[in-house]
């Protein structure tokens, strides 16, 4: 198994958080998490797809996952290797000219995105590459054709930072108030540059922060959510986004 992290070139470094080779040589299924940032993913060898309950669908070889508040089980064949793209919150804005939050949970092909004719053209050239840096270089590359430099929401940047410092706990009411702005044109705002509403991102910040106090041995975490939440609401939740429940969850930390 491979999982290399690179740091991107200075042209993407405000706008992707870092990229990845992934190689896996058995045959697998895993659930994935929800997360607070989109994928895009080359694969230059193997398939991928995924499950939806008994059905499974065939993923392209060049695609973009968006946020989702659900885990997802994905499977791949085996000697798969993937670049991946891990955005910064309000980076993938910067590539696409579709609203994020029309990719909320989707996974969509990149030729929806993208020119077909640059898109084939990296892929053929990430199947021919010798080396993991040449397969960096070449998604580098492609991605700063594709750039448009337009500057940040900062209204949407500070709400990020204020939802991140509550660990998810801020009411969007109390958001909205804080950054001088009604709920409705700041939930506009956000969707587009983030993908997701401000209170369903609130959710993927706060369950994912649930899930380090438990890995970090914190056993407060549903006291922390009990403002919110009471304990059959609390593990109903928690199982949909995590696949199992809270003391499964645990158990399998140990």
């Amino acid at each position: 198994m491979k999982f290399q992290v690179h740091l991107p070139c200075e042209r993407l470094l405000p706008y992707v958080r870092h990229l990845v080779i992934s190689e896996n040589e058995p045959e697998n299924s895993y659930p994935i998490l929800p997360d607070t940032v989109l994928v895009i993913g080359f694969q230059y060898q193997g398939k991928l797809s995924y499950w939806n309950g008994e059905q499974q669908h065939p993923l392209a070889t060049a695609g973009i996952t968006g946020l989702r508040d659900t885990y997802r089980v994905f499977h791949h064949t085996a000697g798969i290797g993937s670049v991946l793209v891990i955005f910064r919150e309000n980076g993938a804005a910067r590539f696409l000219r579709t609203p994020l939050h029309e990719l909320f949970g989707q996974s969509l092909s990149l030729e929806h995105f993208f020119p077909p004719a640059a898109l084939a053209l990296l892929e053929e050239q990430l199947a021919g590459a010798d080396s993991d840096q040449s397969r960096i270089s070449l998604v580098e590359v492609f991605l700063i054709a594709q750039l448009n430099e337009r500057p940040p929401d900062l209204l949407v940047t500070r709400a990020l930072e204020l939802i991140h410092h509550s660990k998810g706990t801020i009411r969007i009411g109390e958001l909205a108030d804080q950054l001088n702005i009604s709920a409705s044109p700041l939930e506009k705002r956000f969707r587009q540059e983030v993908g997701a509403s401000p209170k369903k991102f609130a959710t993927i910040v706060r369950a994912r922060n649930v899930l380090a106090a438990m890995e970090n041995g914190q056993q407060n975490y549903a006291a922390y959510l009990s403002a919110f939440y009471d304990q059959a609401h609390f593990i109903k939740d928690f199982k949909k986004f995590a696949g199992v429940t809270p003391e499964q969850y645990l158990k399998g930390l140990k």
